[in-house]
């Protein structure tokens, strides 16, 4: 297999669903264009070169992309073509997911760079963002402490959730959400997805959760799934009581910035590195035009419609559901075009 040639040119894969604890991937039929139900197999990862942390698990390449038509993993193309794929770059730090969520996934926060060094030996933490793409009949998400929540009284809920279900949920705030919603979900802050979210998730590449409540829908969560082989202590440092509804709404709410519109494309920043200098976030939306020619070493999403990814020689149908990596060596080669609309996000990693 010619690996050069495939870091020069824009990159697909075969469909990377992972094993999660709780139920979803219903939205994933209209979303991929497949025959999804829902499962436990709930998450897409997308252009992923992270592994995913599942309990039990022995797969070393488990939540790693396969290159479309290959047997080669993201990860291996990474390392044998890190020029052409990335420029003067080391390594590519960032994960992006589509996730669907028929239940409330478990309350949980992430930790932040220190954090992870001290207790994981990572340099990354989770900082994330959320971009809503769909939605079930009242999907809301849980972000942040209500008022005059102490630890004491969350460690006292993370015990009484062994036999009250909805412990710890009583503590955080319910926010309604609808398709575009963009969230940025600091390190720390204490979140939950609740039912009915198709999400494209986009965030630091690891799979670091600190999740307290001892179930997961019907799922009994065992203590390395709630806290990573730290004890409870320590783990319960992770949680920033500071994220009130206020602060959420203030801080961590997007609304998406226009910085470019001409030639049919309107170009937005959701996340952008004034949040976080973890990763961007930007969206096209081109209505019978094309894009500006696209930056490489990103990943892209067609999150609405269909069109043409084009470039010298090169043209290939685009569709909602579909994604690729553009290799440093493709930047400013390519455009999106099409005759009616098409929505696409463009996920960024790290300022090099």
């Amino acid at each position: 297999m010619d690996t050069k040639k495939i870091a020069q040119q824009p990159i697909f894969f075969e469909k990377n669903r992972v094993f999660r604890v709780y139920l979803g991937g219903k939205l994933f039929s209209d979303f991929f264009g497949d025959n999804s139900e829902d499962c436990f197999y709930p998450e897409e990862w997308v252009c992923s070169s992270t592994r995913a942390l599942n309990e039990g698990s022995t797969d070393e390449h488990e939540g790693v992309s396969v290159v479309k038509g290959t047997n080669i993993y993201f990860n291996d193309l990474l390392e044998s073509e890190k020029e052409l794929m990335l420029g003067n770059r080391n390594s590519f730090d960032v994960l992006v997911k589509g996730l669907d969520s028929a239940i409330r996934l478990p309350v949980q926060a992430h930790p932040d760079k220190a954090f992870s060094r001290e207790h994981f030996n990572s340099e990354f933490g989770k900082a994330e963002s959320w971009l809503v793409l769909a939605t079930r009949e009242d999907a809301c998400i849980y972000f942040g402490f209500k008022e005059g929540v102490t630890p004491e009284m969350f460690e006292k809920a993370v015990n009484d959730s062994e036999t009250d279900k909805d412990a710890m949920e009583k503590l955080l705030n319910r926010i309604p959400v609808k398709p575009g919603d963009v969230y940025f979900i600091p390190a720390k802050a204490v979140h939950a997805i609740g039912p009915g979210c198709l999400i494209l998730e986009v965030q630091e590449p690891t799979d670091f959760t600190i999740q307290p409540e001892h179930w997961c829908g019907d799922y009994h969560l065992s203590d390395h799934e709630m806290y990573l082989d730290l004890d409870k202590a320590t783990a319960l440092q992770v949680f920033d009581y500071s994220y009130n509804l206020e602060r959420v709404e203030k801080e961590c709410r997007k609304e998406p910035v226009t910085v470019y519109e001409e030639n049919g494309c309107r170009k937005e920043i959701l996340i952008g590195f004034n949040d976080t200098p973890c990763f961007s976030v930007e969206r096209y939306v081109i209505t019978n035009g094309e894009t500006e020619l696209l930056s490489g070493t990103r990943v892209y999403v067609v999150t609405e419609g269909e069109g043409f990814l084009c470039g010298d020689g090169y043209e290939k149908a685009v569709r909602k559901g579909d994604y690729f990596f553009m290799p440093f060596s493709c930047e400013k080669k390519y455009t999106i075009k099409s005759n009616g609309e098409i929505t696409i996000a463009a996920c960024i990693p790290p300022e090099a």
